[in-house]
């Protein structure tokens, strides 16, 4: 028994639920805004499909107004 620590933790159990790899910093942060990254690539995709197809479209500079009698 040469591998054994010479002193043993009582609660060593009941701590062990702290190392458990779902309680780590990244899990915990990835769980806080649930979506986050799929909704910034789906507005970035908007964004750029929107401006490409304004940039596409002609715009009319005239000014039609039907409620002037001239």
């Amino acid at each position: 028994m040469p591998n054994l620590p010479l002193f043993r933790d009582p609660w060593a159990r009941r701590e062990a639920w702290r190392k458990h790899p779902i309680f780590s910093n990244r899990t915990m942060f990835s769980s806080i805004f649930p979506g986050f990254g799929i909704a910034a690539v789906a507005f970035t995709a908007y964004v750029i499909v929107d401006n490409l197809y304004l940039s596409a479209v002609p715009h009319s500079t005239e000014h039609k107004d039907h409620a002037s009698p001239h």
